[in-house]
């Protein structure tokens, strides 16, 4: 305990040391975190104000987008920020808070995202039967469950990370505070630890990976015995959501399923799945959809005939 007391603060790296660099990323970021922002705010009001979104599809993609808004906002603003600022610190209450965050909000995300996929394995699967098998009471208790989830996942993670000693140096190469950062700081032997954590985030990420790649060979299998049109307009559905796994799933498989070490790449990885997949599911998910276009035109034109009144 005594070791603990001597670290108060840690000193962030960043992103970039270079100058010129951060005043480039600044800007770059800024206008990613507030595309995130307005994106997601956009498509949770479309879909609880549209009479039409009202499938279990649309139910999930608005807590997907509350949960981007929040994982995002745990990281961007201290990055932005930072990139200004010469002496980047935050203190080691808001580096465990930080940790705890992150790893709830971005664990809730990986479940949100196998939910999804179990709803569209069904809706295409089984169509007679989706109404009944995913009905709002089941679809309320999935979005709990993910939730629930990613709080448990994320209090074993802090717990893990908070009963290590740390007595100097105090500074962490990345421009967030995560389990394998802190565990090279730690002045203590940090393997056990080390593969608890690879155990608890790398087998969440992978295995949820496998059941979502199962999810849509099952899909592909079923879509043999539809007409092309049929199969079409399936796999239409599923590419948004397929793109979006892609890009959330593999940085987390990267950072996540290998012991306590830290790689130069790290940190540039880490940006895709704190920022750029936040910033990419507005795009993914409205670009690729004719019903929630539609519903969004919907709701800029009830505005823009309110204002001239």
């Amino acid at each position: 305990m005594e070791n603990k007391n001597n670290v108060t603060e840690f000193i962030l790296h960043g992103l970039t040391q270079d100058k010129t660099v951060a005043k480039v990323c600044f800007s770059l970021f800024l206008v990613f975190y507030a595309t995130i922002i307005v994106g997601n705010l956009l498509i949770v009001i479309t879909i609880k104000t549209s009479e039409q979104l009202n499938s279990p599809m649309y139910f999930f993609l608005s807590y997907l987008s509350v949960v981007d808004i929040s994982y995002s906002t745990v990281t961007a603003p201290k990055l932005i920020y930072d990139l200004l600022v010469e002496k980047k610190t935050i203190s080691f209450v808001g580096c465990i808070a930080q940790l705890f965050a992150g790893h709830f909000f971005g664990c809730t995300e990986i479940f949100l995202l196998t939910v999804m996929a179990y709803d569209r394995c069904v809706a295409i699967c089984k169509p007679l039967h989706y109404t009944s098998t995913v009905n709002k009471h089941v679809c309320g208790w999935l979005v709990a469950a993910s939730w629930v989830g990613g709080f448990v996942h994320s209090v074993v993670q802090t717990l893990l990370a908070i009963q290590l000693p740390f007595c100097g140096p105090n500074e962490i190469d990345h421009y967030f505070c995560d389990v394998h950062p802190l565990l090279k700081l730690a002045c203590t032997d940090t393997y056990i630890i080390g593969v608890s954590v690879a155990a608890n985030s790398g087998v969440i990420s992978l295995s949820c990976f496998v059941v979502l790649v199962v999810s849509y060979a099952v899909i592909l299998v079923s879509l043999r015995t539809r007409s092309s049109e049929g199969r079409l307009k399936a796999l239409y559905t599923c590419t948004s959501h397929i793109t979006v796994v892609v890009l959330f799933f593999g940085p987390c498989i990267f950072i996540y399923m290998r012991p306590s070490t830290t790689f130069s790449a790290d940190k540039m990885v880490s940006v895709f799945y704190t920022v750029v997949t936040p910033m990419l599911n507005p795009l993914i998910y409205t670009l690729r959809n004719e019903e929630v276009k539609n519903a969004m035109k919907k709701l800029w034109s009830r505005k823009v005939k309110r204002s001239e009144k």
